[in-house]
């Protein structure tokens, strides 16, 4: 033991969801059906925007890049999650373990940002639509999403260096399913109450900052939509924005409930429901979301099944 306290932990081991095998089996199934319709349902998110013409829009540009970071987002929990539900060993690295940190923190910092982003897009196309072209520009498109990878990037670099420095003497056993860093930190024999007072200060800045632009963006947008006087005008308005709505509530619910409260108040079975909602599910019910309740998205799928089958006639 007095090795190991002058030593870098060589490995963890991710104690997972359940020790219960029949259980796990289970799990094993629906996590791998979840992950393949998360792949095929961001991936053709990406496309079908990338291939029709009349989604070249900011919202739709916004809306790719969230395909991405929520296929990434997955990527980076899922496989191993699947693999330590049925191996019999469940060791990660310790350098595996940071590096699946680190792009947890910086896509999910990247996706509340990207989401603040996307809130304001909506408030200039409904309380602004006749300066949304020029206020939405693709100069400052592109400047929100580089400024919200930026950031992301920025807070899990530091978020990771600041864990780098830790000793860990105690248990190696990680009573997660993925390197948290709540979990990781609980386990150092180092003091971590100034890492943990500053990693809680970035993360929720970004938290608290995108959900700031995402609650005025909102209470603009209802403001304007209740001096509509036509009812089926207050309907088309809401209608561009519902799907957006239902997917920050989803993210950030479970987003608040397990990372902005007392510590007093921490429960393990309900922080993993928790973690497996927001790491696993939500990636894929995004796509979905906005494919099932975006009119303009099944009209893109329509015209590109329609090319696809006039092209083969052609041949």
């Amino acid at each position: 033991m007095g090795r190991r306290n002058n030593t870098i932990m060589s490995d963890f081991i991710l104690m997972g969801l359940t020790d219960s095998e029949a259980l796990q089996l289970v799990l094993f199934h629906l996590f791998l059906l979840i992950y393949l319709v998360t792949v095929l349902g961001n991936t053709g998110m990406i496309f079908i925007i990338r291939l029709d013409l009349q989604l070249h829009t900011p919202m739709y540009f916004f809306l790719s890049h969230l395909s991405f970071i929520d296929l990434s987002y997955s990527s980076v929990i899922t496989p191993k999650t699947l693999e330590n539900l049925i191996a019999s060993t469940k060791h990660i690295s310790f350098g595996g373990c940071l590096t699946q940190m680190y792009f947890f923190v910086f896509l999910g910092g990247t996706e509340c940002l990207l989401l603040s982003s996307m809130a304001y897009d909506r408030y200039v196309a409904i309380s602004k639509p006749l300066q949304y072209p020029v206020i939405m520009s693709t100069s400052l498109c592109c400047s929100l999403l580089i400024a919200s990878y930026l950031i992301g990037f920025s807070e899990s670099l530091v978020n990771v260096l600041f864990m780098n420095t830790l000793h860990f003497c105690k248990s190696n056993v990680v009573h997660h399913f993925f390197c948290d860093t709540s979990p990781i930190l609980s386990l150092s024999c180092t003091d971590t109450h100034d890492i943990e007072t500053m990693i809680f200060i970035l993360a929720g800045s970004t938290l608290v900052a995108s959900l700031i632009i995402i609650s005025v963006s909102y209470t603009s947008i209802l403001s304007t939509i209740l001096k509509i006087n036509s009812t089926s005008g207050k309907q088309k308005a809401f209608s561009t924005c519902a799907s957006h709505l239902l997917g920050v509530t989803i993210f950030y619910g479970t987003m608040i409930f397990t990372y902005l409260k007392p510590r007093s108040s921490y429960s393990l079975g309900k922080d993993q429901v928790a973690s497996v909602f927001y790491t696993i599910v939500i990636p894929m019910l995004n796509p979905l979301i906005y494919s099932l309740r975006n009119k303009e998205v099944k009209r893109a799928v329509i015209r590109l099944l329609q090319k696809r089958e006039s092209t083969g006639h052609l041949r």
